[in-house]
């Protein structure tokens, strides 16, 4: 018998999206898994999960719902990977006063083209940057593709340097990354994304995933949904 359906996690901070399917394919039995979008390791929240082929299928009407995201990006410092992961390298000392943060993030909302990061899983070639870039590929940005994303809304949370909070309303292939390295660049202070919580994923909430941690093979069944 087959136990099929969705499952609203909330991913843990440390842990791959794959590891996440790897996870629940031992808690389900079930081989194939399939989820709504990938979040890095050092992100948590939202993740729709769907169990067995018959909603594998229907993943697709989740791949390209809006997001929010709650984020803090750390100033003075720029990255690889353009968040903790990687080495930090000093840009500058600069503290921008409230008023100039305001109006920064108050200009990113709207619809524009982004650069992904270079460390992502988009594809070069049928290659991950992510691996190019590990391999050493010298990968210039503005052979990267830039995509044309909308920022619905950004609301400044709390500043205090050298970090800023603020919440994102975000249209689908908007990577956060991006979006904390060009806030750094506006500012001239460089960036890099610190933390990141997935709040919202189309009408799912955070509030309405259960923990990763909590589902075992006893109790899985009771949070599958249609």
């Amino acid at each position: 018998m087959h136990n099929f359906g969705f499952l609203w996690i909330d991913k843990p901070l440390g842990m791959s999206s794959f590891g996440v399917v790897r996870r629940l394919k031992k808690i389900s039995g079930e081989k194939r898994i399939g989820h709504s979008g990938t979040l890095d390791p050092l992100a948590s929240g939202v993740m729709i999960l769907a169990i067995g082929r018959p909603y594998t299928k229907k993943l697709n009407e989740y791949l390209k719902l809006d997001k929010t995201y709650l984020a803090e990006l750390t100033l003075g410092y720029n990255t690889a990977t353009w968040d903790a992961e990687g080495e930090k390298v000093f840009i500058s000392d600069k503290k921008p006063s409230l008023e100039e943060i305001k109006e920064i993030l108050a200009g990113f909302i709207g619809e524009q083209m982004q650069i992904p990061p270079i460390f992502s899983a988009l594809k070069m070639k049928g290659q991950p940057l992510y691996k190019l870039a590990r391999q050493g590929t010298d990968l210039q940005e503005e052979n990267l593709g830039a995509r044309r994303i909308t920022i619905y809304d950004l609301r400044l949370l709390s500043y205090e340097y050298p970090r800023i909070k603020f919440e994102v309303d975000v249209s689908t292939g908007t990577y956060i990354r991006s979006l904390a390295r060009d806030i750094g660049k506006k500012l001239g202070t460089g960036a890099y994304l610190s933390a990141l919580v997935r709040s919202k994923l189309g009408t799912v909430n955070l509030a309405d995933c259960v923990a990763l941690d909590d589902l075992t093979e006893e109790n899985y069944l009771g949070f599958l949904k249609e």
